[in-house]
């Protein structure tokens, strides 16, 4: 049935965009290199982080141009690479790219280690945006402050807590058996900040002020702790987890929200998707049933608007297809709603169930094809016929806003390029950037498709890691249906192993 949806479609090589969009993470990276850098047009950096407070805060990523560590939107990306990989592993080792999945999460998981360094503290950043912005430099050459801000119990942050604790669990899912004793040292860590979040409640930014103009926490704390209980009760089974889901689902907004977003700030969409499937698995006692279903309500509310069937409360499009929420960095819920639509229409397809929205029915077939035609239009299948993921296909942003990216790599330069003449040799210049970031999705398009590839313009050309992160899976489950001929490949080796066993 779901092949049927790509008869005559097959535009795109997707194990290509796969392989390219964990490339992406490499590029991101913050701290010491290893010696299988792929990358190679980058160096080690952010060597000292952490260094003035007494606490090893090397390493990480860096969420899109500039150098700043921010802790949440850091977390968000390591908590969608996870998910893909639970949902879509199968297709992503047999596109031959596990391994690179696990070192982008755990490059990530590595960091929230060393950040999470007492049960009640997590350092939610380092390097501050304000003072980062007046200089244009390398990440090698980095002269901005490194100062690095925590949350306590004096200085809650339950939003960064709780996601950073969703990311921890759901990579503990993730190494479950490729590594058994890091998975049960994340879970320890996902339980802990969990606690920490819950018990000393408040919003990140009222504690670390420099964060506010930067990764605010608009929708609160509630989302994030909701979403961290049903990715710690998916990783240990605990019942304590579901009831803390259901006990809290109208207090914390997880029935009451109907969205039509899903971000790194706001997760009710995920929750609402998370909870359905428990819904429909039946992991569930009877009298959890009633509020399961709201969730479910309101996740079919989210799906519906993508799909354009709420009957007026949809979510808008452009002329040539592609979902638009807002102008700034639009492409991030692009890709967010291709993978929870690929998700839903995935549980779907397993009960035989269609989609019943207010203005139609929506099959399975149909809500795969959908969540295709946004990563297609995201590939060069729209009316500029540019691909905005950076370096896959012929057209792609050359002029990307990325600072390592625009000036001359430190591998070929190892001289170093202050603070201003960043600004007056290269982002200035009219050049295509020297160094290309493969995998990069940047913002993209405004509402009428139009885009300016202009280094200045960073509404449109910077890109974000939870940008590329949802696509990952997205871009698996794609290739595989691209290729059918690998499930007869695999149950040949399965065969084969089997026989060996004996």
């Amino acid at each position: 049935m779901a092949s049927a949806v790509f008869v005559g479609a097959i535009d795109f090589d997707y194990g290509d965009a796969l392989s390219k969009s964990l490339l992406y993470f490499e590029a991101q990276r913050s701290g010491r290199l290893p010696y299988n850098q792929r990358v190679t047009w980058r160096d080690h950096s952010g060597l000292t982080d952490g260094l003035e407070q007494g606490v090893d805060l090397v390493g990480g990523y860096y969420d899109a141009g500039d150098h700043v560590k921010f802790g949440l939107p850091m977390a968000f990306t390591v908590t969608m690479l996870s998910w893909g990989v639970i949902e879509y592993g199968r297709d992503i080792e047999s596109a031959d790219e596990m391994d690179h999945a696990l070192e982008a999460i755990k490059w990530g998981t590595d960091y929230f280690i060393k950040a999470h360094t007492t049960p009640n503290v997590l350092w939610a950043e380092v390097g501050d945006g304000d003072t980062d912005h007046y200089c244009w430099q390398r990440p090698e050459d980095m002269t901005t402050s490194r100062q690095a801000y925590k949350v306590d119990q004096d200085n809650p942050g339950s939003d960064i807590a709780g996601e950073t604790a969703a990311a921890m669990a759901a990579a503990s899912i993730v190494f479950r058996r490729s590594n058994p004793h890091y998975s049960h040292l994340l879970l320890h860590h996902a339980q802990q900040l969990f606690e920490f979040g819950d018990r000393y409640r408040g919003r990140y930014d009222e504690s670390v002020a420099e964060v506010k103009s930067y990764y605010g926490s608009v929708s609160g704390y509630e989302d994030e702790l909701l979403w961290a209980a049903l990715w710690l009760h998916k990783a240990t089974d605990d019942e304590y987890y579901l009831e803390y889901a259901i006990s809290n689902a109208n207090l914390m907004g997880g029935v009451g929200w109907a969205m039509n977003e899903f971000s790194w700030d706001v997760k009710y969409a995920g929750v609402q998707i998370m909870a359905s499937q428990l819904l429909m698995e039946g992991k569930h006692g009877d009298d959890q049933r009633g509020v399961l279903e709201q969730y479910r309500r309101k996740a079919e509310h989210y799906l519906c608007s993508c799909l354009g069937k709420n009957n007026g409360s949809n979510v808008e499009r452009s002329p040539g297809g592609l979902l638009f929420i807002r102008k700034w960095n639009n492409m991030q819920y692009v890709t967010s709603a291709a993978f929870l639509l690929m998700v839903y229409s995935d549980a779907l397809r397993g009960m035989n169930r269609e989609l019943r929205c207010p203005g139609g029915t929506v099959s399975p077939a149909e809500m795969l094809a959908f969540a295709k035609s946004q990563v297609d239009y995201i590939l060069g299948s729209n009316p500029r016929n540019m691909s905005y993921l950076v370096g896959f296909g012929s057209v792609f942003p050359r002029m990307m806003h990325h600072r390592g990216a625009s000036i001359v790599s430190y591998r070929e330069y190892k001289g170093f390029i202050g603070c201003t003449q960043g600004y007056d040799d290269w982002y200035s210049s009219e050049d295509p950037n020297p160094n290309v970031v493969v995998g990069a999705l940047v913002g993209g398009p405004d509402s009428r498709d139009a885009f300016v590839d202009d280094r200045g313009n960073y509404m449109q050309t910077e890109a974000c890691t939870y940008n590329t992160a949802p696509l990952v899976g997205v871009f698996a489950k794609l290739w595989h249906l691209q290729n059918p001929s690998f499930d007869v490949l695999n149950k040949e080796k399965s065969a084969l192993l089997a026989s060996y066993k004996k």
